[in-house]
């Protein structure tokens, strides 16, 4: 039965990586329409959280929801409110922020390097704060062979990097953004809900993304929404990439763990390249099978070392 249910979670975070690594093409029509970054992180993360409120009573009537903690004193429940906080900044604002303004500074390729390597830095984030979370050096040696092969993927053989001091460092913050974010998802899946914990996410990305937008004065292109394509897009991304995906991420990370969950960031390139091969007709290459096959054995020698030791 546990097997079972370990092979649900990762079929799970297969379809989410998946959903994610072609959210550059909607990204990209919207971008090309007049919206700014920002703005459709805004607009994606606004449609998700009042989807969210408006299910939270239909939710309720299934489950109770640990929202109002009684037993908790004044100074726990403001503790466990920063929490969701910097979730909701580690998560949202500042991870969206710094990998699209990475874009504008520095080549796809440094920034797809930089943040896919992410799982690395969670899972020594990780085993160094939590006691029960120790680091097998097969669990190490399967994570860095996944990286090898992400790596592999992205480069296709052009082993040229070109630096760009701003851009990497933006990216390494989004690197670091998410890393983070699995580090606190882990203490937050201790206490709360799921759809609870995802839907503070959402609201305090919101709420920290409106000092950008103030200070910046982005202007938002009203006239963009006359097209039916972006509305098409937006629904895509605020519905089936944001509402839809971080509900299962973070379904998959209670049911996988942080470390093991954070490793499919790997897979992302896979997926974003197979959809351009379906969709725009890129070719596959010998590069990107090999590195494909060295993702999948570093994430099972990874997965089989966290099940061996939770035995």
């Amino acid at each position: 039965m546990e097997q079972t249910n370990r092979a649900w979670a990762h079929l799970v975070a297969f379809f989410t990586v998946a959903i994610w690594g072609t959210t550059f093409v909607s990204t990209k029509v919207l971008l090309l329409h007049g919206l700014t970054p920002a703005w459709i992180f805004t607009l994606r993360f606004a449609m998700a959280y009042v989807l969210l409120v408006a299910l939270t009573p239909l939710i309720r009537r299934k489950r109770p929801l640990s929202e109002n903690r009684p037993s908790l004193s004044r100074k726990e429940r403001c503790r466990d409110e920063l929490l969701m906080f910097a979730l909701g900044v580690t998560g949202g604002s500042l991870y969206f922020l710094a990998e699209n303004e990475a874009l504008n500074h520095t080549t796809a390729t440094n920034t797809s390097l930089i943040v896919c390597s992410c799982p690395l830095f969670a899972m020594f984030l990780i085993a160094a704060l939590y006691r029960d979370e120790k680091v097998a050096k097969w669990q190490i040696l399967g994570s860095c062979i996944a990286l090898l092969g992400m790596a592999t993927v992205v480069l296709n053989g052009h082993f040229v990097l070109h630096l760009s001091p701003l851009g990497d460092a933006l990216a390494f913050v989004a690197c670091l953004a998410w890393a983070f974010y699995s580090l606190l998802m882990k203490q937050a899946l201790r206490r709360y809900d799921i759809f609870v914990i995802t839907r503070k996410v959402f609201f305090y990305g919101l709420v920290t993304i409106i000092p950008f937008l103030l200070v910046t004065r982005q202007p938002l292109h009203i006239e963009a929404f006359d097209n039916p394509v972006v509305w098409g897009n937006l629904l895509y991304l605020g519905i089936v990439a944001s509402l839809v995906c971080f509900l299962t991420w973070n379904w998959v990370m209670r049911r996988l763990g942080p470390v093991v969950a954070t490793n499919w960031v790997y897979f992302n390139p896979i997926t974003t390249i197979l959809f351009a091969w379906w969709l725009l007709n890129e070719k596959i290459t010998p590069f990107f099978l090999v590195g494909s096959a060295l993702i999948l054995i570093g994430m099972f020698l990874a997965d089989k070392t966290k099940k061996t030791a939770a035995s």
